[in-house]
Parts: structure tokens; C-alpha cells; sequence
């Protein structure tokens, strides 16, 4: 019996890139029912999943509610937990994680409300079948999460496993890489599309060149993977999905419709992001340089030049960093008229140093930092 009946799912994503997701999500032909700083409800049944968690470059998580109920306790969440069809859903052959957030007094910590979700689910199956599946932390297989606020409970399966930001190609990081997904979004945030060029100097490990690449070839990040939650869930239909994947494969294009240029100092930076280009199927596609970012190449059509420089927190101190942020500045007045510029920091201070008026300051979060993305309109 398939129980995976509901018609609503649960997107989620970093905080500030709810916008971004949005306007995936319905670009892709879905209803969005609710929304909120980490994420959307979307109405769409299981059977979307796979779809949502091939396409979606912004989004982190895909995941469907099972149920929500009042907690008052440990106990209460092992009865709850445990009345579920389990056995519905998941083969004891399988592998099963719960992942929780927790903001109760009822229970000290996550940890033991995951034991006691484990357990449940644990013990139903093998009331079931007389078998008893692996458990653990690994994220690969069935993941269930469960968020207790008060004393209210919601449990879900996640359709996605691991992180969608785990695209799979990041097998070279280099130092304060940025997610994928942020990555994305900042692009998305900036108007880019593929059709003109776009210039990544300070490129680190190659993220924001790699996401571009994928959003210029119409390529799905999603394809990039072979394992996804909803693959280790009962009724699982390969033959369908290998449909879809054809399908949506097919609608990606060869070739760039415009230059992507990227750039670093560090020759271990710019090896690595080759590498991961190599991974992500898009090296031959984005031109490396190592060169000092003043001297990356710039077209003569009208581009996005993004650059990701340090903060200060964690790579760099702010004295030195103000003079890099100045020159910044002086390298768009120069070498950057007719074109759009933007700025990616979590340092405002620093960003004072670039000398020159924003258009628009758009918040994102890298992690647990505040940042800002920073547009300037660069005037011949």
C-alpha cells in the first residue's frame, strides 16, 4: 500500500534564497501554497519529487510531511512515530538516518529525540518483517527528520538525502568555498541566464563559474548525482525515473551561448577549479586564468563581473583586505565601464572601500554570516 499520499511538499533552502527558489519552482509549472526565510510548501505529491530534486539549483532539501501531532514527551513521540506504516514505506534491506531540530524543554538534546524516532521506526519493522534495518548518520539512504517546537511535532521523509548543494563535482575545494546553492542563487540574484558573458576573478575552488556554466547549458545540477532519498523508498520506479532523466537531459544545450571567464592568483585555486569543472562536465566550457584579478580578461560586450573577496573573518585581515576592496573598485572603474559589476561579502565595513555607489544590496547568508551582494551599475 502507498501511503506517500498527500498533495504538498516542503522545499527548503539557505536563509534569503527563498525569492530565488520561488521563482524556480514556478518556472517549473507548481503552486507555491505557503512561504518562509528557509523555505516553501509547494503543491505537488511524491511522484514530483524526483523532478524538484534534478532541476532545483537553489533549493537544499525536498521533503514530505507524514505527520504532524501534539508532544508533550519522549514517550508520546515513540507512540506517535511508531504508529506510522513503516512498513509501507521502507524495506528492513534498507538504510535509515533520522535527523531532528529540537527547540523543547521536553527533551534535553536532538540526539535523544533521534534515538527515540530510531527506535519507533526500528522496532515497527521488525514487529513487521522480523528484521531489523542499519541505522546511523549516513544521509544516502532513508533519511527522516523530525522538527519538535513546543510541544508540537512535525516528521517528514526526505526525498533529497543528502543536501542538494552536494552536486558532487566539489572533489578540489579550495579555502571558504561557497555552497552551491548559494552560488546559484547569487547568480540567479544577478539577471544571469547564459546569454552574456560573465567574468569570475578571485575564483577560488571554481563554484560560481561551475553553477553559471550548468545555468547557461539549461543543465540540471540534479544529474550530476546517481543517489537521491526517494531512490530507497518502497514502490521506488527506476524504469520511470530513467525516463526523466533522459527527458530533462535532453534539454540541455552543447555549447555556451556566451564566454565564461574565471581567475585566480593561486595556481592551486585555479588547478582546483579546473578540476571540479572537470567533475561537473563543464571544463572545456569556462576559460581559467591565473592571473592577479586586476588582469583577468574582460569582453568587450556588455557582462556580470562577480567577485567573491575575503571578509576579513576568516581568510584575511581588514587592514590589508581594505586595500584589496579599493582595488576592486579601481579595477571596475577601469577595466569595467558598460558592464555590471557585483560584490558578494559579509563585510560591510570593507565594502565602503570600493568608492563607488551601489544599485542594489541584496541580503544573503553565507552560513551564519550576514551578507550582502552588492550591484553596481558601472557607466561609460
Amino acid at each position: 500500500m502507498n501511503i506517500l499520499k498527500n498533495r504538498s511538499l516542503t522545499l527548503t533552502c539557505g536563509r534569503g534564497i527563498t525569492p530565488y527558489l520561488r521563482r524556480e519552482i514556478e518556472q517549473l509549472g507548481y503552486t507555491i501554497l505557503s512561504e518562509h526565510d528557509r523555505g516553501v510548501e509547494v503543491e505537488a505529491s511524491w511522484d514530483d519529487a524526483p523532478r524538484l530534486n534534478l532541476c532545483l539549483r537553489t533549493a537544499l532539501h525536498v521533503m514530505y510531511l507524514l505527520k504532524k501531532f501534539s508532544c508533550r514527551g519522549p514517550d508520546e513521540l515513540y507512540r506517535e512515530v511508531a504508529a506510522i506504516s513503516w512498513e509501507d514505506i521502507i524495506d528492513p534491506s534498507e538504510y535509515v538516518s533520522v535527523v531532528s531540530v529540537v527547540d523543547t524543554t521536553r527533551v534535553n538534546s536532538s540526539m535523544f529525540a533521534n534515538q527515540k524516532v530510531k527506535d519507533a521506526v526500528v522496532d515497527r519493522l521488525v514487529e513487521k518483517y522480523g528484521k531489523r534495518p542499519s541505522s546511523g548518520p549516513k544521509r544516502d539512504n532513508v533519511v527522516v527528520n523530525l522538527f519538535w517546537n513546543n510541544d508540537n511535532c512535525w516528521l517528514y521523509l526526505d526525498s533529497s538525502g543528502n543536501k542538494l548543494s552536494d552536486r558532487g563535482y566539489r572533489i578540489m575545494p579550495h579555502a571558504a568555498p561557497l555552497r552551491e546553492t548559494l552560488a546559484a542563487s547569487l547568480l540567479l540574484a544577478a539577471g544571469y541566464d547564459g546569454s552574456s558573458p560573465l567574468v569570475n576573478p578571485m575564483c577560488g575552488s571554481g563554484t560560481l563559474a561551475i553553477e553559471a556554466a550548468l545555468i547557461a547549458l539549461n543543465r540540471a545540477p540534479g544529474l550530476l548525482r546517481n543517489n537521491f532519498g526517494f531512490m530507497h523508498i518502497k514502490n521506488f520506479d527506476g524504469a520511470r525515473w530513467r525516463l526523466l532523466r533522459k527527458e530533462i537531459k535532453s534539454r540541455a544545450r552543447s555549447k555556451l551561448p556566451a564566454r565564461i571567464i574565471a581567475s585566480d592568483i593561486d595556481k592551486r585555486a585555479a588547478d582546483a577549479a579546473k578540476k571540479n569543472a572537470r567533475a561537473a562536465g563543464v571544463d572545456g566550457l569556462i576559460d581559467f586564468y591565473v592571473c592577479d584579478f586586476t588582469d583577468t580578461p574582460v569582453p568587450r560586450e556588455k557582462s556580470i563581473i562577480i567577485l567573491n573577496p575575503a571578509y576579513g573573518f576568516r581568510l584575511g585581515k581588514e587592514i590589508e583586505l581594505g586595500r584589496l576592496y579599493k582595488s576592486i573598485g579601481d579595477f571596475f572603474k577601469k577595466k569595467c565601464s558598460g558592464h555590471t559589476g557585483y560584490i558578494f561579502t559579509g563585510n560591510l565595513d570593507l565594502a565602503k572601500q570600493v568608492g563607488l555607489r551601489t544599485s542594489r544590496r541584496l541580503v544573503f547568508f553565507n552560513a551564519d554570516i550576514e551578507c550582502r551582494l552588492l550591484e553596481y551599475h558601472l557607466y561609460k
